[in-house]
């Protein structure tokens, strides 16, 4: 019976520091939207939250934290799923394109936060949701270079460059393509798709004249 009181002790205490998590991730996001990142304090989240000033710094350090504790882990889980999608059987842009709707679809459901976050993503280094972050991203940035490698093996490209450079390069047109999207009032996910679509197959064919065989 101790042990089982333990065990419901414990039980209690996870559920209540999930709670609290919860509820330091909804004021934070409610408030980043409705005042803006610059304007928003830590102070005014925890007491929309209903928590302890030093409560949320247990959490996040930062307010940069904050922002992207409430991000980290969906992007995690977009990016798994978005890696279910890829086929070997499918062309290059369409394996990218279904990769990326996942994203568009992920970061237009709340655009106000997607834009706050994808601002700081920019410079974002330090702090303990850094690495969390930095590990999704790699893995996004390896999803595309495993595409890449699948369309070199099909000789669908017949690239110079090594596939990570090629990766690194499609990243940073998906980059500038959502936030120009994301910079819109009209968010119609077929039409930002179309765009960075036409990107991306610009940059397979390139821009060098085809030689006559």
């Amino acid at each position: 019976m101790p042990q089982l009181s333990q065990q419901k002790v414990f039980g209690l205490r996870e559920r209540n520091k999930l709670d609290k998590l919860r509820r330091i991730k909804d004021a934070a996001s409610e408030l980043f939207v409705k005042n803006g990142f610059d304007d928003t304090t830590t102070r005014a989240i925890a007491l929309r939250a209903g928590v302890g000033l030093g409560t949320v710094f247990v959490y996040a350090p930062t307010k940069r934290d904050l922002l992207f504790m409430i991000v980290n882990d969906d992007l995690q889980e977009v990016v798994e799923r978005a890696a279910g999608m890829v086929q070997p059987t499918r062309s290059m842009p369409d394996n990218l394109m279904r990769v990326f709707r996942a994203h568009y679809r992920y970061f237009g459901q709340r655009p106000a936060l997607s834009r706050l976050a994808l601002r700081e993503m920019i410079f974002y280094a330090g702090g303990p949701e850094a690495k969390k972050f930095l590990k999704t991203r790699e893995r996004l940035i390896g999803l595309i270079g495993d595409i890449v490698n699948l369309a070199i093996e099909h000789k669908a490209i017949s690239p110079q460059e090594d596939s990570k450079v090629i990766a690194w390069v499609i990243f940073s047109i998906y980059q500038i393509e959502i936030r120009h999207w994301l910079s819109s009032d009209d968010l119609d996910i077929t039409r930002g798709l179309a765009h960075l679509r036409r990107q991306l197959v610009l940059l397979m064919n390139g821009l060098s004249p085809h030689v006559a065989l």
